[in-house]
């Protein structure tokens, strides 16, 4: 009768030979480790090792592992090896293979160490009460708000994120001066993220309609006005702000409105021929403050027709009339339907509504163009488009050297208005287009001299990173953190090749940006897309900033969902949290400062902590 095995022999058999395959692997991936910087070297094979464990299903062997009392693997990303060679060490013990007095303690911590040296080289060290960094997007009037920034480091910002998609390096350079400013003063640390525009695809302009001003006052459900509108009356000549909130502003040409004063009452005839009257309530400086209780339509021209209210009460004509100045012009507005058609084209042109003949037939699909004309190469019918962050879902029907056919698959009940400067997303599509735009590279060159880190923005392959290396060594700034910034479909099925190829710069850093991601590989997929990024981030060592609406309704609104408040406990598994800008931001740190604060205690990265509970 044959002898069963020990389970133990089993697991150890399996254990072994998986051991063995794994340093295989790591021998096959030489020429990768050889171009790795040294500093990531032991980052590079541990995540050659994480693959070539995940490249199979290791849930039966974690349960085997689990009901012996031993370590599943489930918490192994920064130090494979050394796990399973522990679990091997005990279960040659456990067999009598390996004398007890010669196990030698895991050296897992090792790979901890290393996430932490290099989310300190790249984000700086940490507050002394929380560990993990809040970045926050800095908005355009933090340039010349300087308590604003002040208020910001006091309350928690660690990194500060200046997003090169808008604004200018003017701007740029003076927000800059107010960050060294407030940590000069406040003693703060705060490390610079400053994120390159990238090939963003976008809506192109969209062509002026008819220049009309329209106002109307408020109404009850029964059409009863409850409070009229507020039109401020200037000199076109004078381009200072409206002083208050205005239901319109209304220029007149010439001195005018020298000749008005309070009580006057305005007369026009509208652009549908309506006569329209405007009540002169307030004068302040050049300029008046008007009431009118009716819905008007003005068009630049217009005559004004100055009524004078007599002793009597009556009005009477002064014998002045005014202009209107020219308004400004508006975009035509693009409303799409499920089922309709919309013509993107190559050539910059201003986009267009549909036209439809006297009988509502159909003579002119809508159209606008797109900023990167370079994806007509590639684009396929059949292959799914997005816009506006997934508000407008369509499906490439046509392509031609000069346009595109979409018919419209999403949009809501009454349609979606599009709008100009709106991304576009092709999920589907094999863009080939370069990692950095001439504008990127031409931004690069302040980046290099004043930030601490640099955000590659819609990276596809690692061909996008190497080109990023390539100008920062022209520039001889090598040492600039590079921050790959995981947003395209693309990159997340790349995303070995991508981080083996950050791994050759010295400071690097990963960030989840959730939003293009989100729209690109489904929202549904979104929370395990964010997990498997975590993993392979933390198997390669590489601190992940946690990015896209985190505490977006606090930062916007003042009140946070319950919903958001969890999605941001969970961000303390990565080593960097990011909020955008919003009128709350200051409450939207404290939160999350504290959040994070308190969850430290409780998650280090997959880890639960197994704090003293209170019943």
């Amino acid at each position: 009768m044959q002898r069963k095995s020990h389970p133990f022999a089993c697991l150890l058999e399996e254990l072994e030979v998986l051991q063995r395959e794994l340093m295989e692997l790591e021998q096959l991936s030489a020429t990768t480790l050889q171009r790795s910087d040294t500093l990531h070297l032991a980052s590079a094979v541990n995540l050659i090792h994480y693959l070539g464990l995940r490249r199979r299903d290791m849930r039966p062997l974690q349960e085997r592992l689990a009901a012996a009392g031993l370590s599943s693997l489930g918490r192994a990303e920064s130090h494979v090896h050394p796990n399973i060679n522990a679990i091997i060490v005990l279960l040659r013990c456990a067999l009598g293979k390996h004398p007890v007095d010669e196990v030698l303690p895991s050296t897992g911590a090792a790979g901890a160490m290393l996430l932490e040296r290099n989310t300190n080289d790249l984000l700086g060290k940490p507050p002394a009460h929380r560990r993990v960094h809040i970045m926050v997007t800095l908005p355009g009037e933090a340039a010349d708000d300087y308590s604003l920034l002040k208020d910001m480091l006091v309350h928690g910002m660690d990194c500060a994120r200046i997003n090169c998609a808008h604004d200018d390096p003017e701007i740029w350079a003076r927000m800059i001066g107010q960050i060294n400013l407030a940590r000069r003063e406040t003693g703060k640390h705060c490390r610079i993220l400053m994120d390159l525009g990238g090939p963003k695809l976008r809506t192109g302009e969209i062509a002026p309609g008819p220049v009309v001003l329209k106002w109307r006052p408020q109404r009850d459900k029964l059409g009863k006005v409850t409070a009229p509108a507020r039109i401020w009356l200037h000199p076109e000549s004078d381009a200072s702000p409206c002083p208050a909130p205005a239901d319109a502003c209304l220029p007149v040409t010439g001195d005018w409105l020298a000749k008005v004063s309070s009580r006057d009452i305005i007369e026009l005839t509208d652009a549908r021929g309506a006569l329209r009257t405007l009540q002169i309530v307030d004068g302040v400086g050049t300029g008046f403050w008007a009431e009118s209780d009716q819905t008007t339509y003005v068009t630049p021209g217009t005559e004004l027709k100055l009524m004078r209210v007599s002793i009597s009460g009556h009005p009477r004509r002064a014998g002045h009339t005014g202009m209107v100045g020219m308004l400004p012009p508006e975009s035509e507005m693009i409303r799409l339907h499920t089922g309709d058609s919309l013509s993107i084209t190559r050539e910059p042109l201003p986009g267009k509504p549909a036209k439809f003949d006297a009988k509502g037939r159909l003579l002119c699909t809508a159209s606008i163009a797109c900023s990167l004309p370079e994806i007509f190469r590639t684009v396929q019918p059949g292959e799914r488009i997005l816009i506006d962050d997934g508000r407008i879902g369509g499906v490439i029907r046509s392509v031609s050297k000069n346009k595109m056919v979409v018919e419209i698959t999403q949009a809501r009940e009454g349609g979606e208005k599009l709008l100009p400067n709106k991304g576009i997303n092709l999920p589907d599509s094999r863009l080939e287009l370069a990692g950095l735009t001439a504008q990127d590279i031409k931004h690069l060159e302040f980046v290099a001299q004043h930030a601490d880190m640099v955000g590659l923005s819609f990276a596809r392959s690692p061909a996008d990173i190497e080109l990023l290396q390539k100008h920062l060594k022209r520039m001889k700034a090598e040492k600039l953190g590079i921050v790959l910034k995981i947003e395209t479909r693309m990159a997340f099925d790349n995303l070995p090749g991508l981080l083996f190829t950050l791994l050759r710069s010295p400071t690097v850093g990963v960030m989840i940006a959730r939003g293009d991601l989100a729209v690109e590989c489904g929202y549904e997929r979104l929370a395990e897309l964010q997990e498997e990024i975590l993993w392979l981030a933390e198997a390669a060592h590489l601190p992940v900033i946690w990015a896209t609406q985190v505490l977006e309704g606090l930062s916007k609104s003042g009140k946070p969902s319950r919903a958001e408040i969890t999605d941001a406990a969970m961000g303390v598994r990565a080593e960097c949290v990011m909020l955008n800008k919003g009128a709350h931001t200051i409450e939207a740190i404290q939160t999350l400062d504290d959040i994070l604060h308190r969850m430290q205690s409780h998650q280090r990265k997959k880890n639960s902590l197994l704090r003293r509970l209170h019943w």
